[in-house]
């Protein structure tokens, strides 16, 4: 036995004003069922829409968020080198403010001397003097450990 869609020959369809009105009441609840899935369906996708929007923003922000504390971090990190080559230039500024440690500094790099006094320049010396000349800063560096030893 097939079932088949077409409307069977023995079925008739009432023309009475109370089937009329049954007809016209079921045709009007079926628009406004069209008329909701329609309304939902637009609500949705507006509300979808909203939420991808506020969604790719947030995710933007959050990004954005991550490259800052990685700026950050990298600023604290030049932030203390900065301040411990600082503190390493004021300490040598305090030097050189003592006229003993530049009189000793320019009698041992430059070979100067006090009045009367000879120099007797050893080849030991004289290979440390060009190669301090040539890097000021690790001359500088050892003559802060001989002020300290002395």
């Amino acid at each position: 036995m097939i079932l088949s869609k077409k409307k069977p020959d023995n079925i008739e369809v009432l023309e009475t004003e109370y089937a009329k009105k049954q007809y016209a009441e079921y045709a009007n609840q079926q628009k406004q069922i069209v008329y909701r899935r329609r309304r939902l369906a637009v609500v949705f996708s507006l509300a979808a829409i909203l939420f991808i929007s506020l969604g790719v923003s947030l995710f933007n922000d959050y990004l954005r968020l991550e490259s800052l504390k990685d700026y950050k971090q990298e600023t604290v990190v030049t932030q203390k080198e900065t301040a411990a080559q600082k503190a390493q230039l004021q300490q040598t500024v305090d030097l050189l403010k003592d006229e003993d440690y530049v009189a000793k500094v320019a009698r041992s790099r430059y070979l100067y001397s006090k009045k009367d006094e000879l120099v007797f320049p050893l080849p030991e010396n004289e290979k440390e003097v060009t190669s301090e000349k040539s890097t000021s800063d690790a001359s500088s560096k050892s003559d802060k450990t001989d002020d300290t030893g002395q």
